[in-house]
């Protein structure tokens, strides 16, 4: 386990599993959210975007927690991945972890959010999580559906498969 991607709709645990994962293998997290928002929660030019996210994946180790599937450097990512972790969970647990992370961290930066996009209760957000399965999750499945047989795709349908795994997680044989 060289190259992770950890992908899943907001608010399903994907980016605190992320972290705990380098933190256990010793790899280097990278946020894609944190490359992609400039301050004031402003979108930037999708070229720089996708030059940015092809640096990240033509690193050799990395974990990239995200999706981003339909922008630049796409592709790179999941060509360039060994291990895909991807939080399959239902819509009332990520609904629940946005409105409790917005709770929590309202008005403040979070470490892998970019400077200047503080934590704020946002409408469209809210829409976007709460129509993923609807919008979102096909174009991840048909994404995760071009990884090839060397790739290894770990499924979770629970926080607590998440957690369970990290728990077992032998660190010697994940590198």
């Amino acid at each position: 386990m060289r190259r992770v991607l950890v992908m899943g709709c907001s608010g399903s645990g994907k980016s605190t599993f992320a972290k705990a994962l380098a933190d256990r293998v010793g790899l280097p997290y990278v946020s894609l959210d944190g490359l992609f928002w400039k301050p004031g929660w402003v979108e930037p030019d999708k070229a720089d975007f996708g030059a940015l996210v092809l640096r990240e994946a033509d690193r050799p180790a990395w974990i990239l927690d995200g999706n981003f599937t339909s922008h630049g450097g796409a592709e790179r990512r999941r060509e360039r991945a060994d291990t895909v972790f991807w939080f399959d969970l239902p819509r009332r647990v990520c609904v629940t972890g946005i409105l409790r992370r917005i709770a929590s961290t309202y008005g403040r930066v979070r470490p892998e959010m970019a400077a200047g996009c503080p934590e704020r209760l946002d409408l469209d957000f809210l829409r976007w999580v709460w129509n993923y399965r609807r919008d979102q999750r096909p174009k991840q499945v048909a994404y995760l559906d071009r990884l090839r047989p060397d790739q290894t795709l770990v499924t979770f349908t629970s926080r607590r498969q998440a957690n369970a795994y990290l728990a077992g997680l032998d660190v010697a044989k994940a590198h």
